[in-house]
C-alpha cells in the first residue's frame, strides 16, 4: 500500500481521536509555530510595525555580538542566573518533593500547597521588595541593624554588589512550581513492590533507594523537569526588572529577555528582538537536547 494512501486510511480510521486533539493542535500551531517561525524570518529584517519589514541578513546578528555590549552583560547575566538558579532549582525541587512524600496524607497535601503557592502568586515579589527594603524598615536591614551586624542600611536592590544575590534568591523562592507537581506525581507512580525487592538484593537505606530504584523509574518527571527549569532560568526577566527596576543601575541584573523587552517593547526595533530573541531559543534547544542526551539515553 503506497505511504499516502495509507496514511489517509489510518486517518480516516482514526478520525475520532484527532478530532478530539484538533483544538489543541490548531491552538499551538496558530500561538506558537507561526509565532516562533516570523520571529525567525523577521530576525533578518529591520522591521518597526509600522513600515514594511527591510530583508538586511546577518547584519542583526552581526551588531548584536560584536557591537552591542550591553547585549554581552545580559548574557553573562542571564549565564549566572541560569548556571547558578537552574541546577539548585532542579535539586531542591526533587528533595523538597521526596521528603514531603514521605508526610502523611493530609500534612503532605498541606505542605504541597505551602511550598507550591508562591510560584503562582503574582504578588510575591512585593514581600521580598518589603524584606529587601533600601531602608532601615526593611525587615533584613531591621534584623541586621538590631544585631549590629551593619552600622547603616543596605541598599539590596540598587546596589550592583548585592542586587544579583538578592534577585537569585528571589528566584530559588519561587522555582518551586512545576517541577516540583511533577516530582510529586512521579514519586507515586512507583511500583512500591520494587523496594521490597531491592531490600532482598542488598538495598538497606533511603539514599540507595532513591538512586537505584526511585531514579530511573522517574525518568519522564526528571526530564519534564529539567526542561521547566531550564526554561524559567533562561527566560528570568520580570523578577530582576520588578526588584530592580528597568533598566537595572549599572545593567547590573540586566538579562537577555530584558534586552528583548528592550528593544521590542519599547524601542520597537522588532527585527533586532527577534534576533536577540532567535539566539535564546537556539540556546535553550541545545540545552534541552544535552539534557535528553543525558537523562533519556544514557
Amino acid at each position: 500500500m503506497k505511504p499516502i494512501k495509507y496514511f489517509f486510511k489510518r486517518l480516516h480510521a482514526d478520525r475520532v481521536s484527532y478530532l478530539m486533539i484538533a483544538p489543541f493542535l490548531i491552538s499551538f500551531f496558530v500561538f506558537t509555530v507561526i509565532p516562533v517561525v516570523s520571529a525567525i524570518g523577521l530576525s533578518f529584517t529591520d522591521f518597526n510595525m509600522l513600515q514594511t519589514p527591510n530583508f538586511v541578513g546577518f547584519d542583526n546578528y552581526k551588531t548584536l555580538f560584536l557591537n552591542d555590549d550591553i547585549f554581552m552583560t545580559a548574557v553573562k547575566n542571564t549565564l549566572i542566573f541560569a548556571v547558578i538558579t537552574g541546577p539548585l532549582s532542579y535539586i531542591f525541587c526533587f528533595i523538597f518533593a521526596w521528603f514531603i512524600n514521605e508526610l502523611p496524607g493530609k500534612l503532605r497535601a498541606f505542605m504541597t500547597l505551602l511550598f507550591y503557592a508562591p510560584s503562582i502568586s503574582g504578588g510575591a515579589v512585593s514581600i521580598w521588595k518589603f524584606i529587601l527594603s533600601g531602608d532601615r524598615y526593611g525587615v533584613l536591614n531591621g534584623f541586621l541593624l538590631k544585631l549590629g551586624v551593619i552600622d547603616s542600611p543596605i541598599q539590596w536592590l540598587t546596589d550592583p554588589e548585592y542586587m544579583m544575590a538578592a534577585c537569585i534568591v528571589v528566584q530559588l523562592w519561587l522555582s518551586l512550581g512545576m517541577s516540583f507537581l511533577s516530582f510529586m506525581a512521579g514519586f507515586k507512580t512507583v511500583d512500591e513492590t520494587l523496594y521490597e525487592a531491592g531490600a532482598i538484593d542488598g538495598i538497606h537505606n533511603r539514599f540507595q533507594e532513591v538512586w537505584y530504584l526511585t531514579l530511573p523509574q522517574m525518568k519522564p518527571q526528571l526530564l519534564f523537569g529539567a526542561v521547566m527549569q531550564i526554561a524559567s532560568s533562561f527566560s528570568v526577566g520580570a523578577i530582576p526588572s520588578e526588584l530592580n527596576g528597568f533598566p537595572s543601575t549599572d545593567y547590573a541584573t540586566h538579562t537577555i529577555m530584558n534586552h528583548i523587552s528592550d528593544y521590542g517593547g519599547t524601542r520597537m526595533e522588532l527585527g533586532y528582538a527577534c534576533a536577540i530573541s532567535t539566539v535564546l531559543l537556539s540556546v535553550m534547544l541545545l540545552t534541552n537536547k544535552v539534557i535528553n542526551k543525558v537523562l533519556v539515553d544514557e
